[in-house]
């Protein structure tokens, strides 16, 4: 149970939370763990199995104070809102930024930035712990390399320079990314990223994590009152959660990469994981999805510190932390959208 920018977050499986007076009561098995005035709140987002009282949410809604229900995963499910909530005014806002001059490419600079400083952070992270000189030296060139991109990226004002940047930042990152695995070699060959489809175990672990960490964003955007389609670095498309793909960017390296080699590296999973269709792609099977999902779930529940906050959360609440960071500079709260950086 976490209290952040004003919004109660319950992950506590079992939970219950109802209306005592004015105040929010959290009770675990019977007992009682929180208790917070409903004055300090402007929303509230439950995680799973998570139960709300009627009353309680009838509250909210007359307040106008938003109750969001995500499943464990953080996928979006629901959300209650009251006649007085202003989401619409927020909406207006994302949408109204995509026709200002400046803003678009502010977001998604912001954005590349955060993205490349992570990546090139797993970089020199790896560095330090390689063994074989070849493999220190290479990661210590693409670091070099990113280091220089973000140089290049403060003076970035282009929409499409910028993108330019994020491409070439990820080329490097990948480049560099066989020399950081260091499980079963045979099994884990890394040439290059391939997406549509994964053509190799690597690429399918990528892939799979990517989409949950993509659904992740996109329901934090919907709990915020965003809309999930609407995004800066990536372009307009039917049916893309462009917003979710901006969110997800500078989490890829915490929340997906780093968690991807620590299962090769670890040899939490093996060649019997994956199958192999006859187009050439590569999945997880049910037991390679079962121990991906199972160590993404404990993933999401280390703490990481969070600058703008100044304390520590856990990993798991950090997109619905950005989400709302982005709404406050969509409102003008912000003067920039500040990316989660690693600490």
């Amino acid at each position: 149970m976490y209290e952040l920018l004003n919004t109660l977050y319950v992950m506590t499986q079992g939970a219950v939370l109802n209306l005592e007076s004015d105040t929010v009561r959290v009770r675990v098995e019977g007992e009682t763990k929180l208790r917070v005035p409903l004055l300090r709140l402007d929303g509230m987002v439950v995680f799973g199995r998570v139960t709300v009282t009627p009353f309680l949410i009838q509250r909210c809604a007359a307040d106008g104070r938003g109750m969001v229900w995500l499943d464990r995963r953080g996928r979006f499910v629901a959300r209650a809102e009251g006649p007085l909530r202003g989401n619409v005014l927020l909406r207006r806002a994302q949408h109204l930024a995509l026709s200002d001059s400046d803003q678009p490419w502010r977001i998604a600079r912001q954005v590349v930035a955060g993205k490349v400083q992570n990546s090139r952070a797993q970089l020199l992270r790896a560095a330090r712990d390689a063994t074989a000189p070849e493999a220190r030296g290479a990661l210590r060139e693409a670091a070099e390399q990113m280091a220089e991109g973000l140089r290049r990226l403060r003076d970035g004002t282009d929409l499409d320079v910028i993108r330019g940047e994020e491409g070439y930042a990820a080329r490097t990152y990948f480049g560099a990314f066989e020399h950081m695995l260091r499980g079963d070699r045979q099994t884990f060959r890394f040439d290059r990223r391939t997406r549509r489809p994964p053509r190799d175990p690597v690429n399918a672990v990528l892939s799979f994590l990517y989409a949950l960490l993509q659904a992740e964003c996109a329901g934090a955007a919907e709990g915020v009152g965003l809309d999930p389609q609407v995004g800066y670095l990536h372009g307009l498309r039917p049916g893309r959660p462009a917003l979710a793909l901006d969110l997800m960017e500078e989490l890829r390296p915490l929340a997906v990469d780093r968690l991807t080699l620590t299962l090769i590296n670890r040899r939490q999973l093996g060649a019997d994981d994956f199958e192999q269709l006859p187009a050439g792609a590569v999945h997880l099977n049910e037991s390679g999805r079962r121990t991906v999902i199972s160590a993404y779930q404990r993933r999401k529940e280390v703490d990481v510190t969070h600058r703008v906050l100044k304390r520590k959360i856990p990993l798991g609440l950090v997109p619905h932390v950005q989400a709302r960071l982005l709404a406050r500079h969509l409102r003008g709260d912000l003067r920039d959208y500040p990316p989660f950086l690693a600490a």
